[in-house]
């Protein structure tokens, strides 16, 4: 099953997700996936790996780290499918970075490898920006370079994890104005999602809905005002995000 969250008549209202990819309200209704407003599908603590594919640390010219490489993000950074992420002024480089994002479904605090995988209620596809403009190395990623409102676009929905066989054997893809930019799989991940999960549950209480993007491989690309970006993850989903100017993105506030 798709579950996922739209914006109906100003109210959060959680849906299904239909073949065709449109919103199921809990009566039937269906509303088309080009008219539904979405939101992001969950809003738990936000965890984010660093350098967790060896050939994208090699594009920056860092060695993959011995020990998972993790910051937090706040939920300022979260953005729906189909919505705009602005790029802020006088940046020289803006890239995404395409990322399987497994998601919890039940508590789980000291969870051992072995039972890890329990405890991850679904995946999604996340897109978690970055200006590296200002990333000076890799033991501050994350204000000026990764805490950016709309910055991190998540979803559309979550599917079950009974419904994803084996999510360490998914291709990876990144679009720009539908070329293809990058390409990867999971397989090539450093630190797994049994790993991860007795990582972080061994440093603090793990809640449903929280979210682990659990990095993105080698095949960066400049991002400008007006590209449309689709980031997909086989067998998870296809999320499209499109980037405006930080003018553009003030006059929403």
């Amino acid at each position: 099953m798709k579950r996922a969250r739209i914006l109906l008549n100003g109210e959060i209202t959680s849906v299904t997700v239909n073949d065709n990819l449109d919103a199921v309200l809990q009566d039937g209704t269906v509303i088309a996936q080009t008219e539904a407003d979405w939101l992001p599908p969950c809003d738990g603590k936000i965890f984010v790996l660093g350098l967790n594919y060896a050939d994208h640390a090699a594009e920056l010219a860092f060695k993959a780290p011995e020990e998972p490489l993790v910051f937090l993000k706040a939920p300022n950074t979260l953005q729906g499918h189909n919505k705009t992420t602005y790029r802020p002024d006088g940046v020289d480089y803006m890239h995404y970075e395409c990322e399987l994002v497994a998601v919890i479904g039940k508590i789980a605090k000291n969870v051992s490898r072995e039972d890890a995988m329990d405890y991850i209620g679904g995946y999604t596809v996340g897109n978690d920006y970055a200006i590296r403009d200002y990333l000076e190395n890799y033991y501050r990623p994350n204000l000026r370079v990764k805490s950016r409102d709309t910055c991190t676009p998540v979803g559309p929905y979550i599917v079950d994890a009974a419904d994803v066989a084996d999510p360490h054997n998914l291709t990876l893809r990144t679009f720009i104005n539908g070329e293809l930019k990058q390409e990867g799989s999971t397989s090539d991940l450093v630190f797994d999602l049994p790993f991860l999960v007795e990582y972080l549950s061994a440093i603090m209480t793990l809640e449903p809905g929280d979210m682990i993007f659990t990095g993105t491989p080698e095949g960066l690309a400049d991002v400008k005002p007006g590209d449309e970006i689709v980031t997909e993850v086989e067998g998870v989903g296809r999320l499209v995000n499109t980037i405006i100017s930080e003018r553009d993105y003030l006059k929403t506030l």
